[in-house]
């Protein structure tokens, strides 16, 4: 639901001289009366304007910058019962998919839906971390986070390790003689943790997992101080690089082999995309015209992208007017010129047999066929290609093919090449 305000009427006048704003104006908003003299550091420049209008503070109702709030998430609602069943029973679970599918803000939803009933959250976020001191400073933090009784319950466990929550990023700063030992300080903070669910019931997040693989002997520590404690503390993993997180609980050689269901949060259903396009609509007093089916056939379950475009559609109609093709055309134009340049940063980046592969599937759906020959890819390079690709996030693969996860790459890929 949008957020609204009374009307604020601005009036601009033609005279150059300072108006005093009014109290109330007729509609019941305020009035405000604005001089056009601009004065600059040469020159006074004189505007005149002969129209009013009214500007009135709307929220988009599909925000698509960042984690939603969890009240914002729909869509996925089976999904968020069954992983706030598995956390609940104690089910470890690795959650996979690309980056922008909504994962985080999925598990906020599930965090806050479990939260109501009594299971407390903690959030350790792991991206991109490089070394142990990196991840036991996230820990820290995520500690650090936590709020009310959880919050005190920590400290107070944390005490009798004499340890200070939220500090450990200053103090890793310190001389390498006055520094703590980022190892035994990690395994510190999880005791904390693995002692408070002794208490209450908690939970953890370890959001952004598959950076844990660029950390030596990290996910080590963390299976040899979790190990011990999977009846007592719900835990959840989330990654957006799938063959790493494939590889942290399916290869032999990793600490954390065969300890987690892999759930795939995979593409948001069209007739979610269309249910929330219509709503959102509805709810700011506009229509769709029929154009929310433009949105769910070009998104292609790809969830921030189909809200980027339901926002940029939804920019160009006014309230109590409908939806447009011109308008689509419009809102269109306006996300390819907000995408294209990080497309072409994007795909400059990859080797030139990733590239190739990429142009095939955009073309023709394959990496074999026509396209492919005539970009001169050979076969076992497009296989290659096309594992990474899976890999790295940038493929997936549905109903028996290879597809770009990205709808918006794909529509650049085809605009930009001929083939």
């Amino acid at each position: 639901m949008s957020e609204r305000s009374s009307p604020t009427r601005i009036i601009r006048s033609s005279r150059c001289t300072p108006i005093a704003p009014s109290a109330s104006g007729p509609g019941g908003g305020s009035e405000i009366l604005v001089d056009p003299c601009v004065f600059t550091r040469h020159r006074r420049l004189k505007t005149l304007y002969t129209y009013e209008y009214d500007v009135r503070m709307e929220r988009s109702p599909f925000p698509h910058h960042g984690p939603l709030r969890p009240e914002q998430v729909t869509g996925r609602e089976d999904l968020a019962i069954d992983l706030a069943q598995r956390i609940a029973d104690r089910r470890l679970t690795a959650l996979l998919g690309p980056r922008r599918y909504g994962k985080t803000s999925l598990l906020k939803r599930v965090a806050a839906d479990l939260e109501a009933v009594g299971h407390q959250p903690v959030w350790i976020d792991l991206y991109e971390r490089t070394s142990i001191a990196d991840v036991a400073a996230a820990v820290d933090r995520g500690l650090a986070g936590t709020v009310g009784p959880t919050r005190r319950t920590l400290d107070d466990i944390a005490g009798t390790f004499s340890v200070n929550l939220g500090v450990l990023g200053v103090q890793l700063s310190r001389s390498p003689k006055q520094r703590p030992d980022p190892v035994l300080t990690l395994r510190t903070l999880l005791d904390v943790l693995t002692t408070a669910a002794q208490r209450q019931s908690l939970f953890v997040v370890f959001d952004e997992f598959s950076g844990i693989a660029n950390v030596e002997g990290g996910a080590a520590v963390l299976r040899t101080e979790l190990q011990h404690h999977f009846q007592e503390l719900g835990i959840v993993f989330a990654g957006s690089e799938p063959s790493t997180m494939q590889a942290l609980f399916s290869e032999h050689t990793q600490p954390f082999f065969a300890q987690a269901d892999l759930v795939d949060i995979g593409p948001l259903a069209d007739d979610a995309v269309g249910r929330i396009v219509e709503e959102g609509f509805a709810a700011t007093q506009r229509g769709t015209g029929g154009l929310a089916s433009r949105i769910v056939q070009f998104a292609d379950g790809h969830p921030q992208r189909a809200m980027q475009l339901a926002d940029a559609l939804w920019r160009h109609v006014e309230q109590g007017d409908t939806a447009s093709l011109p308008a689509w055309e419009a809102a269109l134009a306006d996300v390819r010129a907000n995408v294209d340049a990080g497309s072409e940063r994007s795909f400059s980046l990859l080797p030139a047999g990733q590239q190739k592969a990429l142009r095939a599937i955009a073309a023709e759906g394959s990496i074999y066929g026509t396209a492919a020959s005539l970009l001169d890819l050979p076969a076992g390079t497009a296989r290659d290609a096309a594992n990474k690709l899976v890999g790295n996030g940038i493929l997936h693969r549905r109903h028996g093919r290879l597809d770009l996860v990205d709808p918006l790459l794909a529509d650049w890929l085809r605009r930009r090449f001929a083939i």
